[in-house]
């Protein structure tokens, strides 16, 4: 059991308690129990919901990007559609984690939807993901070194937060890149493509995050994905290079990808406490602690965190719930818990609030470390 962290004598917003670094012992406690009977009947996905809000999303999404690229640089008019293209595809983007999420041999025509008006021209195919996170919610997984999804920030140098989200400028030119110049070549060396599916096809945040190899199943999948992702690129590169688009399509493709990334990049350091500086194994519980719910205003907030994602603390302990079942869920066991202290444990009042928190504990931890030294 690690002690509480010195940080500025930092308290949990939420319960006033010392700020914990890595395990919570107070987890033992935690009524999941109790939890599970009050939310047993919202685990069923409305296809309707996905689709309509998949599809609304992609649609003004892409209206937006192309308003952008007909508009005047930098008139009013094109800085508005950035920022609607932006959130549009945002949203659009972030049901990646839902179909992660999908019992296998469900959804899948609503997976190939997604892939052909969305992940695909924007260089993230389903299989980014998909595997990867379902490893994230794993016991024996979350917060581990094993971990794609997690870096210990809390515990670590205060730059590496900034630095996290200082990469976002880079992150399209290497999307470019890896379906533009990599793809080919992992069609005809077959030991560079099991490289590259290790160490270049993964939706992590962890750079250093080496991915298992497909099962058998899954390796034809993995190659179409990748093979018509690259085929995207390179039909619109060529419409650009014939002349029928214009390149200043692919410089607004390319600012919107950023601020998505950016957007994303905020909202993931406020997904969790990252406090697991020992890389422990930790309880679903103690998972759930690990996490950050924050319900702020439910159509305001969910512009940062679209498709459920405001409720992160909440799906890590449901994390076969839809989306839009979470912000039920939240407020029904906030309400309906005989004892809702651990649960709220977990709530932040805000974005600013909880990265706020996260970079406090990180410069917190640094001087705890220069003492030590």
């Amino acid at each position: 059991m690690q002690e509480s962290m010195t940080v500025e004598k930092v308290t949990d917003a939420a319960t006033g308690a010392p700020v914990r670094s890595g395990k919570h012992p107070e987890a033992a406690d935690f009524p999941l129990k109790e939890a599970r009977k009050l939310v047993k009947d919202l685990w069923k996905p409305d296809a309707r919901i996905y689709w309509t809000d998949f599809t609304l999303s992609a649609a003004i999404g892409w209206g937006a990007v192309a308003v952008a690229t007909m508009a005047a640089n930098y008139s009013l008019m094109q800085i508005l559609a950035l920022v609607v293209a932006t959130l549009g595809l945002y949203r659009a983007v972030i049901f990646i984690h839902e179909i992660a999420h999908f019992r296998k041999g469900t959804f899948t025509a609503f997976r190939r939807f997604f892939n052909a008006f969305c992940g695909m021209p924007m260089m993230v195919p389903a299989y980014t993901y998909a595997d990867v996170h379902i490893d994230h919610h794993k016991p024996q997984v979350y917060g581990t070194a094993e971990d794609g999804e997690y870096l210990p920030f809390a515990v670590d140098k205060p730059w590496k937060i900034v630095a996290f989200i200082v990469q976002a400028l880079i992150v399209p030119g290497l999307l470019l890149l890896r379906y533009t110049v990599l793809m080919p070549l992992t069609l005809i060396i077959p030991a560079f493509r099991r490289y590259v599916w290790k160490r270049a096809s993964s939706l992590v945040i962890d750079f250093a995050y080496i991915r298992p190899e497909p099962k058998k199943d899954q390796v034809a999948g993995w190659l179409l994905e990748d093979i018509f992702t690259g085929i995207y690129a390179y039909v619109a590169l060529g419409l650009m290079y014939m002349g029928t688009l214009p390149w200043k399509l692919l410089a607004v493709w390319y600012v919107v990808t950023i601020l998505i990334f950016v957007l994303n990049g905020l909202r993931t350091l406020a997904a969790h406490a990252y406090r697991n500086g020992g890389r422990e194994r930790m309880t679903q519980q103690e998972e759930f602690l690990d996490s950050v719910d924050i319900p702020g205003n439910r159509y305001i907030s969910a512009l940062w965190a679209p498709v459920g994602l405001r409720f992160h603390a909440t799906h890590h302990l449901f994390p076969g719930m839809p989306y839009h079942s979470l912000e039920k869920a939240y407020f029904r066991l906030k309400a309906e818990l005989p004892d809702n202290r651990l649960y709220l444990a977990a709530t932040r009042p805000s974005l600013m609030a909880a990265v706020a928190q996260l970079w406090r504990e990180a410069k917190a931890a640094q001087k705890d470390a220069q003492k030590a030294a």
